[in-house]
């Protein structure tokens, strides 16, 4: 202490300068550890999301049905974990120039190319003084740098002035002439056709409702009430009506179709929530196996999925209606006139049991099920694209000896299962649902015996169905 109280100035200011130091350093320590803690906080709050985040994930994948994640909600989780992602390397490269330069060099490599078809704005960035710094005599270009960035012009409204002049000859009293009106898909109403297609379009494509975009607009100024909108869509769904019937006429002409139905919540004023509609899909798309015809796909809506709704979709078809194993269906078929309707049940419905059954555990049964299908399935990938008589020969002499075989296997384990009583022990629980698989055997094997035009499965009424809800 002596030592240390020796090295110290006798003088007053030296003292005070020393003093003022010492706090300077240590207001400058303190905050350093400031922030430092916050930095920490920070990041302790930042893990307990990410856990809480990958807990929903792993739920989502593993957890019981009833548990599991609706497929968008799980995507949300996911961009809330790149989000945190981004935001902590935006944090990093502003600390660390360097390593900001390497990611943006990975950035650049790794972001692919913009579509040729978007309109290009040349920017040219050229230096101030293009002489030589040395000798002041002007330079040339010897090259250059170029980079591309995706841009966006906002949606702009504009108002269409339609002008008519009169005209009239100054010496005749009679004659006057001027240009007929344009014809407007809401007489008398404000908006054009593009307005109303925006509309549609934000509605049922984007999934905006009227409300939404009412503030949309009144964000730029333009007032229109949601009640408007509504007028606008329900009058151009009325004009679109004939084309939905056309569409669904020329698809219904054509010998195999496939159909599908999901769930589609609909508003029930007066109770406060919604209820349960359906969206029935019919669709046509034969590119794959060598059809000639254009895709087609028609949506209708129902309050139910029974049977009469599926009727009056379907009403005066004749032909194949390629679908999953949902009993309506059955009952289309046995109450169309004259047979009209042969149904081919879908194989990728059959075998999603067995997949489900696999997924939970060991199951020997049910593995050698998916064993013997994807057999099925890799014969139907090296036809693809053939014509219909060339699948046809083809599966008459490949698939439908593993077809009779698996039929023959899957009766012989229902068999020796009786009652489905040893099935849960087994997994055996989608054979068990059960005998339903032997009953609609016929319809599954149809594309072997009778007819070539469809495929095992129908993805596309499965795509359309998750397009349109």
């Amino acid at each position: 202490m002596d030592d240390i109280t020796d090295q110290l100035p006798t003088d007053i200011d030296a003292l005070q300068a020393l003093v003022e130091a010492a706090r300077a350093e240590r207001d400058a320590a303190i905050a350093r550890c400031d922030a430092a803690i916050a930095e920490r906080d920070q990041a302790l709050s930042q893990m307990d999301r990410l856990r809480h985040l990958l807990r929903q994930l792993q739920r989502a994948q593993f957890g019981r049905r009833s548990e599991k994640l609706d497929p968008e909600q799980l995507l949300l989780a996911i961009e809330d974990i790149e989000q945190a992602l981004a935001g902590d390397e935006a944090a990093e490269d502003k600390k660390d120039p360097a390593a900001a330069r390497k990611r943006a060099d990975k950035r650049r490599a790794d972001r692919g190319a913009l579509p040729a078809h978007l309109p290009h704005i040349d920017v040219t960035i050229a230096p101030e003084d293009t002489n030589c710094p040395c000798c002041r005599a002007p330079m040339h270009v010897i090259g250059e740098e170029t980079s591309k960035r995706l841009d966006v012009v906002p949606a702009q409204f504009r108002v269409i002035v339609t002008h008519r002049p009169k005209y009239a000859c100054r010496a005749c009293t009679d004659g006057v002439v001027q240009a007929p009106a344009p014809e407007r898909l809401i007489k008398g109403g404000l908006p054009t056709e593009a307005m109303v297609a925006y509309v549609l379009v934000a509605k049922y494509a984007w999934h905006l409702p009227l409300y939404r975009q009412t503030q949309m607009l009144l964000a730029q100024g333009i007032d229109i009430k949601r009640a408007v909108l509504a007028f606008w869509v329900g009058y151009a769904a009325a004009e679109l009506a004939p084309l939905w019937l056309r569409l669904r006429e020329i698809i219904l002409t054509a010998g195999k179709i496939a159909v599908d139905e999901t769930t589609a919540p609909v508003l029930d004023p007066g109770r406060g929530r919604t209820k349960k509609g359906f969206f029935w899909a019919i669709a046509r798309d034969d590119r794959p196996w060598g059809g000639t015809d254009p895709p087609a796909v028609a949506y209708t809506y129902a309050p139910g999925r029974g049977a009469v709704h599926a009727l009056k979709l379907l009403d005066g078809y004749r032909g194949i209606v390629q679908c999953d194993g949902y009993s309506v269906y059955k009952t289309i078929a046995e109450t169309a006139p004259g047979a009209a309707i042969t149904l081919a049940f879908c194989w990728a419905h059959l075998r999603r049991r067995f997949f489900d059954v696999v997924q939970a555990g060991p199951a020997p049964i049910a593995s050698e099920a998916l064993t013997r299908i994807a057999a099925l399935y890799a014969i139907e990938k090296t036809i693809r694209g053939r014509s219909a008589d060339q699948r046809r020969a083809v599966r008459q002499e490949r698939s439908k000896p593993l077809v009779l075989a698996l039929k023959a296997w899957l009766e012989q384990q229902l068999t020796q299962q009786g009652d489905n009583r040893r099935a849960h022990s087994l997994r055996l629980e989608p054979l068990g649902r059960a005998h339903a698989v032997p009953r609609r055997w016929p319809h599954r094997t149809r594309h072997q015996h009778r007819r070539a035009k469809h495929p095992p499965s129908c993805p596309q009424s499965q795509k359309c169905i998750v397009r349109g809800a």
